[in-house]
């Protein structure tokens, strides 16, 4: 009977661990779907918002549609581990000094894919005076997994980043300001007239979920969590009825 009782104690603790983690998948999956629902709202009206919303705290994680015009300071960074189509490359960003507000806003200018080698990119942001820019602010990548450097030197103004630290990247570029909350994603359209960082030659997108599972992948896994849940429970149930017919 002890034996019985601690069987299903064992049963309901993994079949309430499995169920808490489908639980989070479903949370993760209606957040994302959120977020997407925000983005295309932001396209859809495509009305073009002040560049100074990049620094509003209170929209750290929303969407907009914004435009503006800054100087492009003399730095190219390269946030590496970026997929697109399957590929992996690094992305580039430059930093705009905005001609209206206090802090700096980093311009996601395209991906670019490596080679074996990893070589980078020869070139790098151009510094052309100031510049027209327009497209979509976004949150900036997850961290992810903390360690090791954010940044590393890759030659005079070329840093590669192997995660988005604002603060960091902040004070090893000596900007008393700070960096925006938000970076300004490029308008994937080129049309003609368009100048200095528009013409950065990496492939662009409005993607929103480029390096993570979208919300029918956490869908999938919820339901993959809640069937092993209620496998837990039938193999305790079916164990249980044998035993009591011994």
């Amino acid at each position: 009977m002890h034996r019985l009782l601690l069987w299903w104690l064992l049963a309901l603790l993994l079949a309430a661990g499995f169920a808490f983690l489908g639980h989070w998948q479903l949370a993760r999956m209606h957040e994302k779907q959120a977020m997407l629902a925000a983005a295309d709202k932001a396209l859809d009206h495509a009305h073009p918002q002040p560049l100074l919303l990049a620094s509003d705290r209170r929209r750290a994680q929303g969407y907009d549609w914004a435009s503006g015009q800054g100087a492009l300071a003399d730095v190219t960074l390269w946030l590496d581990n970026q997929q697109r189509n399957g590929r992996v490359g690094v992305r580039m960003y430059c930093l705009l000094l905005p001609e209206v507000g206090t802090q700096a806003v980093l311009v996601d200018a395209g991906w670019w894919p490596l080679a074996g080698r990893r070589v980078l990119p020869v070139f790098g942001c151009p510094v052309r005076g100031m510049q027209d820019v327009r497209g979509l602010l976004a949150p900036p990548p997850a961290e992810g997994l903390i360690h090791g450097a954010a940044l590393a030197r890759q030659g005079e103004g070329r840093w590669l980043m192997a995660r988005m630290d604002l603060a960091g990247i902040a004070r090893t570029l000596h900007l008393p300001s700070g960096i925006a909350p938000r970076v300004l994603r490029l308008d994937p359209v080129r049309r003609q007239g368009d100048t200095g960082v528009m013409l950065a030659p990496g492939e662009r997108d409005l993607e929103i979920l480029p390096n993570t599972l979208t919300p029918e992948r956490h869908l999938g896994y919820a339901v993959q969590w809640f069937g092993l849940a209620i496998t837990v429970l039938v193999v305790a149930l079916v164990l249980t009825l044998r035993k009591t017919r011994k």
